[in-house]
């Protein structure tokens, strides 16, 4: 059953892919396919990454209510995106080279995430609710300096700030892109190889090191696994924060399994499905342009509601 499930995911994710490139088009076709190409791209890497990483995250914090935007990814790149503005100016920014924006952004958030991880959790992996208390904290203060720096530049940089600081996949550079994907596929593979351990590390510490699990070790290069893969897709486009939760979550309901062989891949899909989809909808269909990131946070801000209001079963 779990793996007709898989199949289904897969062929819903292909016939959206499907339906992107090919709805509506017409001469000259090559050019068009060559843009609807790159896009398709960054919106199932984007997925996919996303969805992989709240997955990790989830089964590392044991909380299935819970994303790595929580941690404060999305304020560390808006307070990136204005200190850049801030010191070069906005005729420095526009010139920054496109490799070196997306190097210095994703250097930054990793470093970032990875010193946190380190700090925090420097006497075991078992105080994961620190971790994440200390994450939204960190949102707020980064929120408030960003807000304060904004207040330092003039109008136009300002608008340029306000750009950079929300998703979006139209123009995404192919140079970028690429490198994203082999993040991607890299990461993807070593979270699959990790699959089984990540069973164990499900069940909980007190479970964990009992079987022979080198617990610590296992959790921290999950961590590293999340930094990377959402620290890459916000670089990329920017940050998306409930993405996650929507794709972890559908995907636990269509495979309701424990075994992360099933759940890492499904979520990816569903991510990537997700993002995919929904452009082809709005772009498409409703001929509408930069909704598509609105309406996913509207959505996946209501499921984190739901989630947190919802009552235990008794």
């Amino acid at each position: 059953m779990t793996d007709k499930r898989s199949l289904l995911l897969f062929v819903l994710l292909v016939l959206s892919c499907t339906l992107f490139l090919l709805w509506n088009l017409r001469a000259p076709m090559g050019f068009i396919l060559s843009l609807r190409l790159t896009k398709l791209a960054a919106l199932c890497v984007v997925g996919g990454a996303i969805g992989t990483a709240t997955v990790l995250f989830q089964t590392i914090a044991a909380n299935r209510m819970l994303t790595p935007g929580i941690v404060g990814f999305d304020a560390l790149f808006v307070f990136i995106q204005t200190m850049l503005v801030l010191t070069l100016g906005g005729i420095g920014f526009a010139g920054l080279p496109s490799l070196a924006q997306f190097g210095i952004e994703t250097f930054v958030l990793v470093a970032t995430a990875l010193a946190l991880f380190s700090v925090l959790l420097r006497k075991g992996a078992d105080d994961i609710l620190r971790l994440v208390l200390t994450g939204v904290i960190l949102g707020v203060l980064l929120r408030g300096l960003a807000g304060l720096a904004q207040r330092l530049l003039d109008p136009s940089e300002f608008a340029i700030v306000q750009q950079a600081s929300f998703a979006t996949f139209s123009g995404v550079d192919q140079n970028q892109l690429v490198i994203a994907s082999l993040i991607l596929i890299l990461c993807f593979g070593v979270a699959m190889r990790m699959a089984r351990f990540l069973d164990i590390v499900a069940l909980g510490r007190n479970v964990a090191l009992p079987l022979g699990l080198d617990y610590d070790r296992v959790v921290f290069a999950a961590l590293g696994l999340v930094a990377l893969l959402v620290a890459t897709s916000t670089a990329l486009v920017g940050p998306i924060t409930f993405l996650g939760l929507l794709a972890s979550s559908l995907a636990h309901a269509a495979l309701p399994t424990w075994r992360h062989a099933k759940l890492l891949p499904a979520a990816a899909m569903i991510g990537a499905t997700i993002l995919v989809a929904g452009q082809f909808v709005f772009e498409r269909l409703l001929g509408l342009q930069s909704t598509l990131t609105v309406i996913v946070e509207f959505a996946g801000g209501l499921l984190f509601l739901f989630l947190v209001l919802r009552r235990p079963k008794p």
